[in-house]
C-alpha cells in the first residue's frame, strides 16, 4: 500500500483472501470426514484487527483500497440453524471508512455444500467519476455477471481470485473486449505462473501483467480512455453501438443502477491511477 502510494496510485486491488488466506475445506471440517466447516476455528478477533489496521493505513495515505477476505454473518442462518460467513471483497474509501463489501454470488458446490453463503447483490461504487464494479474467481466463468455490470454502466470490474486456471485470463480478455470495460485481475503470486495479475483494456488486451515466476509484485496502470485508439474505438463506438443494436431489437438494456447515474458513457473522466499487488498468503 505504501508503494502504491510512492506511485501515485488512487486505489491498490489485493487477491481473494488476501486478509484471511482461502482456507482449505477439510482442515476447516466440523467433522472427522469431509464435512461442513467449522468456524469457530477462525481466529475472527484477529481479521476484524487486521482489517482495522489496514483501513486506518489506507485512510491514512489516502488510498482506495480493495481485498478479499471471509466475512463473518450475524444475520444469515441456514435451515439447519448454521451460519455461514461470506467470501467478500472489502472496499475502503480514502478516508480510511469501510464503505462497500462484495459477497461473492456464484460459488462453487465446494463453497455452498462446506464453507460460505451465497451473496446476492452486484456492487458498483464510484471513484473520481469512474464506476466500478466487483467480482470474485469463478464467476469469471459467468458472462451474465459481466454483462449485469455492462448495463450497470460500470467502466472497470475489479477482479480478484486464488487460481491457477489458464483459462480465466482467457476469460477475462474476452468479458473486457465484450463489454468495452476495463477489467482488473488479482490472483497471489504462487498462482502467476497460469496467469499473472494484471490489467485487460477495453479493447480486450492487456495493458500490464506482473511477472510469472513467482515474484511478489506492484504493477501501477493508468486508466485513460484515450490511451490507445483501440481503446478510444471499444469505449465510444462498441458499447453505444451495442446498446443501439439492443434498442432497435427490442433487448431490454438495463436495470436500475446500483449508484446513481450521471451522464453515461460522455461522463467526464479524468485518468485513474489504479495498483494491483499480489503476494504470497502464509499460509502457502
Amino acid at each position: 500500500m505504501r508503494e502504491a502510494e510512492r506511485h501515485g496510485a488512487r486505489m491498490i486491488q489485493f487477491a481473494e483472501g488476501a486478509l484471511s488466506s482461502y482456507p482449505d475445506k477439510r482442515l476447516m471440517s466440523s467433522t472427522a470426514d469431509l464435512g461442513p466447516a467449522d468456524w469457530s476455528k477462525a481466529d475472527w478477533p484477529v481479521l476484524e484487527e487486521e482489517l482495522s489496521r489496514t483501513a486506518a493505513l489506507a485512510g491514512h495515505l489516502r488510498l482506495w483500497t480493495v481485498l478479499g477476505s471471509v466475512h463473518r454473518s450475524t444475520r444469515l442462518v441456514r435451515p439447519d440453524g448454521e451460519r455461514r460467513p461470506y467470501n467478500s471483497l472489502y472496499v475502503i474509501s480514502d478516508t480510511g471508512r469501510l464503505v462497500h463489501r462484495y459477497d461473492k454470488r456464484l460459488i462453487s458446490h465446494s463453497e455452498l455444500s462446506y464453507l460460505y453463503a451465497p451473496g446476492i447483490d452486484p456492487l458498483v461504487f464510484e471513484v473520481d467519476g469512474w464506476r466500478f464494479g466487483t467480482a470474485l474467481c469463478i464467476e469469471i466463468n459467468f458472462a451474465e455477471v459481466f454483462a449485469e455490470y455492462e448495463r450497470l454502466d460500470v467502466d472497470c470490474v475489479l477482479f480478484s481470485s486464488f487460481s491457477e486456471d489458464p483459462m480465466f485470463g482467457v476469460l477475462a480478455r474476452g468479458h473486457a473486449a465484450a463489454n468495452s470495460n476495463w477489467m482488473t485481475f488479482s490472483v497471489p503470486a504462487q498462482c502467476s505462473a497460469a496467469v499473472p495479475s494484471g490489467v485487460v483494456g477495453p479493447d480486450g488486451r492487456w495493458i500490464a501483467q506482473g511477472p510469472t515466476d513467482g515474484t511478489e509484485s506492484l504493477v501501477v496502470v493508468d486508466l485513460d480512455p484515450a490511451d490507445s485508439e483501440p481503446i478510444d474505438i471499444a469505449v465510444r463506438h462498441r458499447r453505444p453501438w451495442r446498446r443501439l443494436v439492443r434498442q432497435r431489437l427490442g433487448i431490454p438494456h438495463s436495470e436500475e443502477p446500483a449508484v446513481a447515474d450521471t451522464a453515461g458513457s460522455d461522463r467526464p473522466r479524468t485518468p485513474a491511477r489504479i495498483a494491483g499487488t499480489w503476494c504470497h498468503d502464509e499460509s502457502g
